[in-house]
Formats: C-alpha cells, sequence, structure tokens
C-alpha cells in the first residue's frame, strides 16, 4: 500500500512539473512569435505614448508576410546608427528643404517605436509637422503639432520607395525618425503595436 502512494505521489509531482514546463514554453512560444511588450523610452511620440508607458506589441501578422499601413504605430530597428544623421537629401532645389529619401543598407539593435505615415509609392512632405501625403493634407488629430522650423516643414516631395515605409514620431517638434535617416525598410519592422497595458489610466488600444 506504502509503495503505491509513494509512487501516486512521484507521478503527481513529475506531471505537474511536465505541466508547468509546456506552459512556460508556450509563453515563451508565444512570446517569441506573437506578442512582446516594450517600454516606451523618450517622448517622441508623445501624446499618443508617454515616457515609461509599457505597449504590446503583435507580431503574428509580420511573420506571416503583412505589412504596415498608414496610421500604423509600429516598433522596428531604425537605421544604423540613427543619430548621426548622414542624408544626402536634405537640401536639394535651390535651398528647398527636403525629407530624406533615401534608405540606410544597415539596420541597428535597438527598437525604436514610431508611426507610419507613408508606404510605397506615396508622395509626401511636410508642413508645420503636418504631413501631405499625394497631394492631401492627412488627418492626424493624435500629433503634437510643431509650428516652425525647417524640422518641421520639408516642402520638397519626395517618392517612398519600395519595400519600405516612412515613420515619423506623433510629437513632430521632438523626434528622430525618418527625416533624418530615410525609409525604414520593412524587413527590419517587428511588429504593430496594439494596445497599452501600463499605466492602469492609459490602459487600451492603440
Amino acid at each position: 500500500m506504502l509503495p503505491t502512494l509513494k509512487r501516486l505521489r512521484r507521478n503527481s509531482l513529475v506531471s505537474m512539473v511536465f505541466t508547468i514546463a509546456v506552459v512556460l514554453g508556450l509563453v515563451f512560444a508565444v512570446q517569441a512569435l506573437a506578442v512582446k511588450p516594450y517600454q516606451i523610452p523618450s517622448e517622441s511620440m508623445e501624446p499618443t505614448l508617454q515616457i515609461g508607458q509599457r505597449i504590446v506589441v503583435e507580431r503574428v501578422g509580420h511573420h506571416l508576410g503583412s505589412t504596415p499601413s498608414v496610421g500604423d504605430v509600429i516598433v522596428f530597428h531604425p537605421a544604423k546608427d540613427p543619430e548621426e544623421g548622414g542624408c544626402t537629401n536634405r537640401d536639394q532645389g535651390g535651398g528647398t528643404p527636403s525629407l530624406c529619401a533615401v534608405p540606410r543598407d544597415e539596420d541597428d539593435s535597438s527598437t525604436f517605436v514610431k508611426r507610419v505615415v507613408g508606404v510605397p509609392g506615396d508622395r509626401i512632405s511636410l508642413r508645420r509637422g503636418r504631413v501631405i501625403r499625394n497631394g492631401k493634407r492627412a488627418s492626424e488629430p493624435f500629433i503634437r503639432r510643431c509650428s516652425s522650423g525647417d524640422d518641421c516643414t520639408f516642402t520638397r516631395t519626395i517618392t517612398v520607395p519600395k519595400d519600405t515605409v516612412y515613420v515619423l514620431g506623433d510629437n513632430r517638434g521632438n523626434s528622430e525618425d525618418s527625416r533624418y535617416w530615410g525609409p525604414v525598410r520593412v524587413k527590419w519592422v517587428i511588429g504593430n503595436a496594439v494596445g497599452t497595458y501600463w499605466p492602469p489610466k492609459r490602459v487600451g488600444g492603440l
């Protein structure tokens, strides 16, 4: 009788350990393939996302080959050394400032969060922080506008290249984005930010 009880307890313990291992494996698999949390490190996406706010990024669609759409908030690897600038298309046509239109060839290991404002074939420019896409001013009630300065107005129109997306921060006056280091290659995109879970007062979708 006693050996039987010991075997039952041992089997129960093995079963419990196995179940925990399976659950943990599923959690890590889901995180690796489906969703992943990120924390906002800067003010570049204010007022939509605040410093320290935590978001959930959906990655299944990207793994299945879908591409970001205009208006999506995405997490991606930026061009290598984005803070160094390096765009060669900022001042053309008699001194008229131009958005950077040339994608770089190498990405960085860091992660950025920005909003897609242009997809391949879109013709875009920027006036006082507002995107002009294909000849029409985009509806962007979520942005923090900037009223003046070269970083807010780029009147020469560029065309977003194939296999890239153009991204800007919602805080148009304070964001390092495609204006300075060019379009983001789609292969560098990690996924779409679909919701925020911290702090509690800001819980919801994006």
